[in-house]
C-alpha cells in the first residue's frame, strides 16, 4: 500500500509521507483576505497530527509570514520528524516583485529562511521560479553548496519548463521538481516532463492537486465569482470546459461512494498510487480540511477504480490552458 509508505526525494536522503500540506492560507495575508494567524497555525497542528509529515511553505506566502507561523508551530513537534519545504526568489526591495535566480540572492534567501524558521536546516529548499538571466546550473550549484554546508537537504525547482530543467540538472543535483498539475492539467504528462523526472530519479510534488475546488465535488452547476475572486481568472470555471470538468468529477462519485469517502480523498488517493507522482501537497484553509485530506492516506483504489478516474479525464492530457494562473514576469 503506497499511500502508507514513506517516499524518498530524489537522491537524498529526505523521507517524506505521500501527502503533505501546501500552507499559502498559513499566513499568506497577501494571496488570500481575511486570514487569523491562529487559523494558520492550526492547520500546521493538524497536518502533524493526522500523519503528515511535509509542509510546504513558501517566503511570498505573507512575504516570510508563513514562514514564521509554520516554524512557530514546529517547535511543539520533534523537529526530526518534520520534512520542512520552502521556497524563494522573490526580491521586492524595489517596491515590485523580480524574480532572482543568483547565487548569491539564493543563498542570502536560504539564511533568511532558517532565521523565519526558526530552524538550522531546510528539508528541501526549491528556486520558486526561474529567472531570465540567470543560467540554471548555477542557481542550482548554489544550493548544493549550502546541501554540502548542511543547510539544506534537498535541492528542489519550481515552475521550471522541461528544457530548464534539464539545464538546471546539468550535473545532477536536482532532487525534486514542484509545479501545477493536476487530473485537469495534465500537460507534463504529455509533454514529457514527468518522464524526464522519472528517468533520472527526480522526484515530482504537484501542487493544486484539486484544482480550486473543482476536484472536491462540491461544484455541480456554474457559479459567477467577482473580479477580485482569484477562480474568475482561471479557464477551468469557463465554459464549455466547465462542464466537462464536472463531467468527470461525476464518473469518481460512485468510486468515493464505495470507500465511503469524499471525491476529494478519493483524487488525492489517485495521485498518491500515480507512480510518476512523489507527494501531493493540497492546501486548505480550515483544520478540518487538513483532517479530511489526511483520511486519503487509508484508500487504496482497485487497479480499475484507478483506470476508470484515469480514462474519465483523458480528456484533459491534451489541453492548451496548462496553468490556472500566468506565472510571475
Amino acid at each position: 500500500m503506497k499511500n502508507s509508505n514513506l517516499v524518498k526525494i530524489g537522491h537524498s536522503d529526505v523521507l517524506a509521507t505521500p501527502l503533505g500540506l501546501g500552507t499559502n492560507a498559513v499566513g499568506g495575508y497577501n494571496l488570500f483576505p481575511d486570514l487569523k494567524d491562529s487559523d494558520g497555525r492550526e492547520l500546521v497542528r493538524a497536518a502533524l497530527d493526522n500523519g503528515i509529515n511535509l509542509l510546504d511553505t513558501a517566503y511570498v506566502y505573507g512575504l516570510g509570514h508563513s514562514e514564521e507561523l509554520v516554524g512557530e508551530v514546529m517547535k511543539e513537534y520533534d523537529r526530526d520528524k518534520i520534512v520542512l519545504a520552502t521556497k524563494g526568489a522573490q526580491d521586492f526591495t524595489t517596491g515590485e516583485q523580480v524574480i532572482d535566480n543568483r547565487p548569491e540572492f539564493l543563498t542570502e534567501q536560504v539564511n533568511k529562511s532558517l532565521e523565519r524558521l526558526g530552524t538550522d536546516y531546510i528539508d528541501i529548499f526549491y528556486i520558486h521560479f526561474p529567472d531570465h538571466d540567470t543560467p540554471k546550473a548555477e542557481a542550482v550549484g548554489a544550493l548544493q553548496k549550502l546541501k554540502e554546508a548542511g543547510k539544506i537537504r534537498a535541492i528542489g525547482i519550481s515552475n521550471f519548463s522541461l528544457d530548464q530543467i534539464k539545464e538546471a540538472n546539468a550535473d545532477g543535483y536536482v532532487d525534486v521538481v514542484e509545479d501545477e498539475f493536476s487530473l485537469l492539467h495534465q500537460d507534463h504528462l504529455t509533454e514529457g516532463m514527468l518522464d524526464y523526472l522519472h528517468d533520472h530519479q527526480i522526484s515530482f510534488v504537484p501542487y493544486f492537486p484539486l484544482a480550486s475546488g473543482l476536484l472536491t465535488g462540491k461544484y455541480d452547476h456554474k457559479i459567477d465569482f467577482p473580479a477580485d475572486d482569484i477562480r474568475s481568472q482561471i479557464a477551468d470555471f469557463t465554459e464549455p470546459r466547465f462542464s466537462k470538468v464536472l463531467k468527470a468529477v461525476d464518473v469518481v462519485r460512485p468510486i468515493a461512494k464505495a470507500h465511503q469517502a469524499t471525491v476529494a480523498q478519493v483524487v488525492l488517493a489517485w495521485y498518491m498510487q500515480n507512480p510518476l507522482i512523489s507527494v501531493v501537497i493540497p492546501g486548505a484553509k480550515h483544520a478540518e480540511q487538513v483532517k479530511a485530506n489526511a483520511k486519503a492516506l487509508d484508500i487504496t483504489l482497485t487497479d480499475s477504480e484507478y483506470q476508470t478516474i484515469e480514462q474519465a479525464f483523458d480528456g484533459f492530457k491534451h489541453t492548451t490552458s496548462g496553468k490556472s494562473l500566468a506565472d510571475p514576469e
